[in-house]
């Protein structure tokens, strides 16, 4: 589904695409690869690449106009760090950046439509 407007939550474990229409809505889900890190000397252990991860989540918004980036912790700036970083054109369309914890996919879908409905009405730009 191609959506005017779409929301990504993201933390280090997974995303979930929301692709909001007034009709309702579909979500994508992607899991991050599995991080263990192994405690030993200072500056030892093994990290997990996630650019691989955040390439599949910026994948999946392509198409979308606009964009609301939310999730509970670092995970959603590490995103626009890679997005900045490898997406220019996709960075022109994140609209906004929140922080929401844990909610059920119904509280982010109600979330995402109030947050675009202020917006609209706020720039005077009811589509």
């Amino acid at each position: 589904m191609t959506a005017r407007h779409a929301a990504v939550w993201i933390d280090h474990k997974e995303a979930k695409i929301f692709h909001v229409v007034p009709e309702g809505f579909d979500v994508e889900k992607v899991k991050a690869p599995h991080q263990h890190v192994t405690r030993k000397a200072q500056g030892q252990g093994h990290v997990v690449d996630r650019e691989p991860f955040f390439h599949e989540v910026a994948t999946a918004l392509v198409g979308s106009q606009e964009i609301l980036v939310v999730g509970p912790s670092s995970g959603k700036l590490d995103f626009l760090k890679h997005v900045h970083k490898h997406d220019p054109a996709l960075t022109a369309k994140i609209v906004g950046v929140e922080t929401l914890d844990h909610p059920s996919d119904g509280q982010i879908v109600a979330y995402v439509r109030h947050y675009f409905e202020a917006k609209d009405h706020m720039l005077g730009d009811a589509r």
